[in-house]
């Protein structure tokens, strides 16, 4: 039974793609608000998503709000003699700062955000259940713009000693990244294959214009008969 239109569409992606990527193995999705980071029992798996956005609802005072950092704990465990799995997962939530009520509610996720996370999970599952490629992850899961700047003292991950970054400078960092790394190849390529002062082509030119200057000594000086 869903406790929330939320839970509810999060097991519903959940099992739809878990029956294309394995359908020969039966997962369950089960919520627990007291799962810990890093506290894992013996041969289950921990995937930490840190950058999914979400809308808060405070039940105190109404207030709603709009994050770019909210973070989603899970546990995963495989028995493959039974071919059962699974998963256990934690939204972490946020305190409202307008009212400071102690009420921390969970956030609600638009369709496709969950779906990008899910995928994700997915990718984790395979990677580390399965011993598989899992792919790539979706990085752009945060579709909505970020409402400010995160304020570590109202969020419960940052509380239980989670580090998460910012979406924006993790893309940017990678972004420069590689970009680095895509500029440098070009240069040692042509340092190798066109490089007009390497002694290959000093050689051949070299050549040419010796060529050339027989070729004009030899147009003028006379003939003799």
């Amino acid at each position: 039974m869903c406790t929330s239109l939320t839970t509810c569409e999060w097991k519903k992606v959940f099992y739809e793609k878990m029956e294309v990527a394995k359908p020969a193995d039966s997962w369950e999705l089960v919520i627990d608000p007291n799962l810990k980071p890093n506290e894992l029992a013996p041969g289950w798996k921990q995937y930490l998503e840190q950058h999914a956005s979400g809308r808060f609802h405070c039940s105190w005072c109404w207030h709603t709000w709009q994050s770019a950092h909210v973070v989603i704990l899970f546990h995963m465990h495989l028995d493959r003699t039974q071919r059962m799995g699974s998963v256990r997962m934690r939204i972490f939530k946020q305190l409202c700062f307008e009212c400071g009520t102690a009420r921390l509610d969970e956030s609600s996720m638009l369709e496709e955000n969950i779906e990008g996370l899910v995928d994700n999970l997915i990718t984790s599952l395979r990677e580390q259940c399965y011993d598989e490629d899992g792919g790539q992850y979706r990085i752009h899961v945060a579709s909505r713009p970020d409402s400010g700047p995160h304020r570590s003292e109202f969020c419960e991950a940052c509380q239980e000693g989670i580090m998460h970054w910012k979406p924006s400078e993790k893309l940017l960092e990678e972004e420069a990244t590689y970009g680095l790394s895509d500029t440098s190849k070009p240069r040692a390529q042509a340092g190798f294959g066109y490089n007009f002062f390497s002694l290959r082509w000093c050689l051949l030119w070299g050549s040419l214009c010796l060529l050339i200057v027989y070729l004009q000594v030899s147009f003028r000086s006379p003939a003799f008969f």
